[in-house]
């Protein structure tokens, strides 16, 4: 269990992990102005080193850092006390709790040293910046309006993609986001959105309430969204003082003590499956009993409470621990890792290149055709990879559009179980045929059905995800074994260049230690994909198969498919159950003909479903490969590329000048030596991290 802390340590803790992010970052400056000013002077001298792809690495994952935060979002139920819970956790009244649930927009809180909000548009629309007033008015719909537009499943501002809140709050600026979501308990259009940033955060923070445990709306989404996605969850049952007022005495120790462990348990029996993290329980470091309205009132008074009582402590103490510990450490795990690629790099360029000084322009040119053979061998290993990277592509996308073809043909068998549990209880069928509640019988039948769609249609995503995260694996193992042969090979080139022999590579427990820069990225150790909030989390030199499946799913077309079977089917249903005379049918019997009359007419769309969706899902899953094969790819070509220039480099500067050859050397020492101390500066504020 994680020690409990105060607001103040909290924030102590982040403000001493956004320092090492910028020295961690400075350092990568550093090393990438070192390789740059050597590679200007190498133009005057012995000739470049052809550090670029390295220059570009490090450059990014520099700006990364300065540009990093720890990203989380708020989900929970409509009254649920969200905004009084992110009252309590930035320490002042920011989000009034009567405005926050009936708005539609999804909120970015952000540090800013003027209190702004900016509206953000769909179709390139320029943003629109107004302030809190004219926020509260403009995007806020009363209760009344906003049960209308869930019951016509309509979104209040359907033009808005979201709102960025930047306001000067202590926690915002030592590198926290807050991502504030609609309420669970609405549109599923309004549930597809939030859904599409759930792999741009850091952390979930799951508000549920005390007085009503896990509802239907609740389990539903965290089993169909929320299960077996690897994402970083934190519950929080908040408004635990309000248990002893539902008490029929109040007063007496006992009752409460029975009320609280029983509904400890029925949390527990409820959550205890969604706290599971590679095959340990985290329950206790998960799940936490608040009182948000008792925490804001400390914190209006005194910023630094204690907060006794209120289960924040406990809370803080946990996120502490994932933030600056378990999170920090693997974003700055990365930075490390490019650092050292850097140094490997110069390393082994300057022990290439400070034998080859001495050696007079034909002798280089005749060891330079020595290894030309080596040079096919190093390219041959590329193809071989592509290829393999293409032979599973091709398997994958066949299998997984398969997959989708065999999943919904089956939904016919498990129809009647499974669309059960969606019909609302009070959806009274003789409404059907009152011509004045038609309208509110079929707006509720029809959510209905759409949830159960949505529902089936995402569950058969995380078999997807399974097969690509099977895939993705095999091709990390690929990855490591190719880039042994790779180094091999390279070591094979710089021995016949230098006639000296390169000693066997330790072993060493960290596959990143011995592996070429590419087989590094196409092993899965670094990334330099910055998560954006508009879907997938794909840059031009990063890769996350899970955002491109996720953005499939939310923008593509899947999530589309209730509301178009909907539209096909509700006319025939109506039909049959008129002709049915259902009106004077016992309840009971009349669900079971309405259950019955809908899995005929779905029935009918489901062939046509796997039919138009097959192809889509294949181009998907084939692109997502490609997407990998084109950068490994673009990286290996660079790392031949360079190794050959960086020769010919040589070759064209023995031929039109006389190198200084001690002088050069000394500069290659020094190029070495000053990347070998940033590279240890690093590894000290990485370690303080670890001693956390």
């Amino acid at each position: 269990m994680n020690p409990p802390v105060e607001t103040a340590s909290f924030l102590q803790d982040l403000d001493r992990i956004a320092r090492i992010r910028q020295q961690i970052a400075t350092h990568l400056d550093n090393i990438a102005a070192t390789l740059s000013q050597a590679e200007q002077d190498g133009q005057t001298a012995s000739g470049s080193l052809q550090l670029q792809q390295e220059i570009e690495d490090v450059g990014i994952a520099s700006q990364n850092l300065k540009q990093g935060v720890f990203r989380l979002m708020v989900l929970g139920d409509m009254k649920r006390g969200k905004s009084t819970f992110l009252n309590a956790l930035i320490g002042e009244n920011l989000l009034p709790s009567d405005v926050n649930p009936c708005t539609a927009l999804l909120t970015i809180l952000k540090y800013g040293r003027q209190k702004t909000v900016t509206i953000h548009f769909h179709d390139g629309k320029s943003p629109e910046q107004i302030d809190f007033a004219r926020f509260k008015e403009r995007y806020t719909i009363d209760p009344e309006e906003a049960k209308q537009l869930e019951a016509q499943q309509q979104i209040a501002f359907p033009d808005v993609s979201h709102a960025v809140v930047e306001y000067p709050l202590p926690l915002l600026g030592k590198g926290v986001e807050i991502v504030d979501s609609p309420g669970l308990n609405d549109t599923e259009a309004r549930n597809d959105l939030s859904l599409g940033y759930l792999q741009n955060c850091h952390a979930i923070l799951f508000v549920l309430r005390a007085t009503q445990p896990c509802t239907l709306a609740e389990r539903r989404y965290l089993e169909n969204y929320i299960k077996g996605r690897g994402l970083s969850i934190f519950f929080l049952i908040n408004a635990w003082d309000q248990i002893q007022d539902s008490l029929l005495d109040p007063e007496d120790p006992q009752e409460l003590e029975a009320a609280t462990r029983k509904l400890h348990q029925v949390f527990r029996t409820n959550l205890e499956e969604y706290c599971q993290v590679d095959g340990y329980d985290v329950y206790e470091e998960r799940v936490f009993a608040i009182s948000a309205l008792q925490t804001l009132r400390q914190r209006l008074k005194d910023p630094n409470a204690e907060m006794a009582g209120t289960g924040f402590p406990a809370f803080l103490g946990a996120l502490n621990t994932f933030l600056t510990q378990e999170r920090a450490v693997s974003e700055l795990r990365q930075a490390r890792t490019l650092a050292r690629q850097a140094l490997d790099r110069v390393q082994e360029a300057t022990a290439l290149r400070i034998p080859l000084l001495d050696q007079s322009l034909q002798e280089l040119e005749e060891r330079i055709h020595s290894v030309e053979p080596e040079f096919a061998g190093l390219k041959e290993i590329g193809d071989h990879f592509r290829y393999e990277i293409d032979r599973v592509r091709d398997q994958r996308s066949r299998t997984i559009a398969e997959s989708f073809r065999t999943y919904v043909l089956g939904l016919e068998t498990t129809f009647d179980q499974d669309f059960l549990k969606y019909q609302p209880p009070n959806l009274e069928l003789l409404d059907l045929f009152n011509q004045g509640r038609r309208e509110a019988f079929n707006a509720a039948f029809q959510k209905a059905f759409q949830q159960y769609v949505n529902d089936k249609f995402f569950a058969w995503t995380r078999q997807a995800e399974a097969e690509l995260k099977a895939a993705f694996a095999q091709l990390s193992q690929s990855a490591e074994r190719y880039g042994t042969s790779y180094t091999q090979i390279t070591d094979r080139i710089t021995e016949k260049l230098t006639g000296q022999t390169i000693q066997p590579r330790p072993s060493k427990s960290e596959a990143e230690d011995n592996a070429p820069g590419w087989a590094k990225w196409a092993m899965g150790l670094f990334s330099l994909a910055s998560g954006n909030l508009s879907g997938a989390a794909m840059a031009a030199t990063g890769f996350d198969f899970q955002s491109i499946l996720l953005n499939f799913f939310t923008s593509a077309g899947i999530a589309l498919i209730a509301s178009s079977v909907f539209g096909i089917i509700l006319g025939p249903i109506t039909f049959a159950l008129v002709g049915l005379g259902i009106g004077v049918l016992q309840a009971d019997h009349a669900r079971k003909q309405l259950t019955q009359a809908t899995k005929a007419e779905f029935s009918k769309c489901l062939p046509q479903i796997a039919q138009d969706h097959y192809q889509p899902i294949y181009n998907t899953i084939h692109e997502c490969f490609d997407a990998y094969n084109q950068e490994v790819r673009q990286r290996l070509q660079a790392d031949i590329q360079a190794r050959q220039q960086e020769l010919e480099n040589l070759r064209q500067q023995k031929a039109s000048r006389q190198i200084d050859c001690q002088t050069e050397v000394t500069r290659l020492q020094t190029l070495e030596n000053r990347v070998s101390s940033e590279c240890q500066s690093i590894e000290v504020a990485y370690q303080s991290l670890l001693s956390f």
